[in-house]
């Protein structure tokens, strides 16, 4: 797990390391992180004023040339948004390899690699638009509607984020620029269905399992890339992504069996268990969503009338805290055996996603 300056400090305060181990170790990781620091590793974004503010800045520019564009906007043209949008992707860019490169400042340079990113669908709707290459579903609606409707035409404008994402990671190793490929990600497993059903509003159960199966594809690139980048938290937009897909669609399942119903627990279940052995927070939260809509289920239908399933559920949440300490009692021998089993790429990191 990550130690802080201030941790090692109060270490040595209580005689647990020297003041001339604290000052050499102190020096180490200064110089360890400043050859990260120009290294291929992803900066680590802190929370503090200034990274708040450049992260909102970025946000509130790509929700400006997107989600919160107005009609009149739209209106410009294709011709003129293709224009915008390359023109704010070049700037944005420049912009940002000069932070990048010149002042080493990889976190506001990163971004605005992010927001260039962040252009493409923009770009590429302004050439649909202009051209009337909108394919076999027709012209989809407006800019802002990209956001909205699910539509099978959006899809070009997703591929081509996609693309302009992995082309920006090819130069600049910043994790958030993936957060802009698995927002694409998530909004195609959802435009996917009507290239499915050949039609330009699919089925509801069409939809449910191209994002289940979609969500898992997502999954598996986000383990490999857990597997293959040490430098970074590459994969945790992708793994929280894919969870929205993957879980989404699952939990849409209407499933009339109790049975089917009780497989979905486990599933959540297992989520929990990844969560545990990934050191991936956010297969914990889909979990326990998922079992708290099961629990909520055996409540308002299954046991509706029983007086004895308030008492019951606790006494299964008492077994779930020993279950706990009893973890926390054979942590280190828990911990060794997955070591020992997992591949190297898939051990846990430190508490992470």
């Amino acid at each position: 797990m990550p130690y802080s300056a201030k941790s090692l400090r109060e270490a040595a305060d209580a005689g647990v390391i020297s003041a001339a181990d604290l000052d050499r170790l102190l020096a180490f990781l200064s110089s360890h992180e400043g050859q990260g620091a120009t290294g291929d590793a992803s900066p680590v974004a802190r929370f503090d004023a200034a990274h708040v503010l450049w992260y909102a800045g970025a946000l509130i520019v790509i929700g400006a040339m997107g989600l919160f564009s107005t009609l009149a906007f739209t209106q410009m043209g294709g011709r003129a948004l293709t224009a915008c949008a390359i023109a704010y992707a070049a700037a944005f860019a420049v912009a940002g390899h000069h932070l990048w490169v010149g002042k080493n400042l990889r976190v506001p340079g990163g971004l605005l690699i992010a927001i260039a990113v962040s252009m493409a669908p923009l770009a590429v709707y302004g050439i649909q638009d202009e051209l009337g290459w909108w394919g076999k579903f027709g012209k989809p609606g407006t800019v802002q509607d990209f956001y909205v409707w699910v539509k099978g035409s959006w899809i070009f404008m997703e591929l081509a984020t996609v693309a302009a994402g992995i082309v920006a990671l090819r130069y600049f190793r910043f994790a958030f620029i993936v957060a802009i490929i698995a927002f694409a990600l998530w909004f195609m497993s959802m435009d996917l269905a009507p290239w499915f059903s050949g039609t330009a509003h699919a089925d509801f159960e069409t939809q449910r399992r191209v994002s289940v199966w979609f969500g898992l594809a997502v999954l598996a690139v986000a383990w490999i890339v857990d597997y293959r980048s040490r430098n970074g938290d590459f994969a945790f937009w992708l793994h929280l992504f894919g969870l929205m897909a993957f879980w989404g669609g699952i939990s849409a399942s209407s499933s009339s069996t109790e049975l089917g119903k009780a497989i979905y627990c486990l599933l959540n279940v297992g989520l929990v268990v990844i969560a545990v052995i990934l050191m991936r927070r956010a297969y914990a939260v889909f979990g326990a969503f998922g079992i708290c809509l099961y629990l909520g289920h055996l409540a308002d239908v299954v046991f509706k009338d029983s007086l004895w399933f308030p008492f019951s559920l606790s006494l299964i949440g008492i077994a779930v805290i020993a279950a706990g300490l009893l973890y926390h009692r054979n942590e280190r021998a828990i911990t060794a055996w997955i070591d020992t089993h997992l591949p190297a790429g898939l051990r846990p990191r430190s508490a992470i996603a």
